[in-house]
């Protein structure tokens, strides 16, 4: 498996964590999964409602703690906004995610490094740390081809570093 080493993103608002989201929306494809981790409050929600937004979702999109999958249907594809911060490895692998991460959808999975070994090999890993009032930095990690052509091409642009 080709890994590229991990890339940047420095957010000073919440405008610029949701100037993210839509970017790298805009490069998705059914299949693709999106992992977020981060503590409490470091943007995960903000980030995947900028998301569902830029793929047609006009839904309101809120973290799904309590019911661990949302499914929304954007313009072209639907949209697996999944919370897994309250499942044990094992609940989680009885709730069947495959058929989600290798469905005609693209997964958002919010706390995602509690079942990291139930993700599919090829993902985007993004990590949000909190800086301090809105400002976050983002430690973006492809794993696959395809996430390294999407970070590259970010790069390219001046939106990751």
């Amino acid at each position: 498996m080709n890994q590229a080493s991990s890339f940047r993103f420095h957010a000073l608002s919440e405008k610029d964590t949701k100037r993210l989201a839509h970017e790298i929306a805009k490069n998705v494809q059914a299949g693709n999964v999106i992992t977020l981790d981060g503590d409490l409050g470091a943007g995960k929600t903000t980030f995947s409602q900028a998301f569902a937004k830029e793929i047609g979702i006009t839904e309101i999109v809120n973290s799904p703690t309590f019911v661990l999958i949302k499914e929304y249907q954007g313009q072209e594809l639907p949209l697996y906004h999944m919370d897994v911060y309250r499942l044990s490895i094992e609940e989680a692998d009885e709730l069947g995610l495959d058929e989600y991460f290798y469905g005609n959808g693209v997964c958002l999975v919010e706390w995602s490094s509690k079942i990291t070994e139930l993700l599919p090999e090829h993902r985007l890993e993004l990590y949000i740390t909190h800086l301090g009032d809105q400002e976050r930095n983002f430690e973006i990690t492809p794993k696959g081809d395809i996430y390294i052509q999407w970070c590259e091409k970010l790069k390219n642009s001046g939106v990751i570093s």
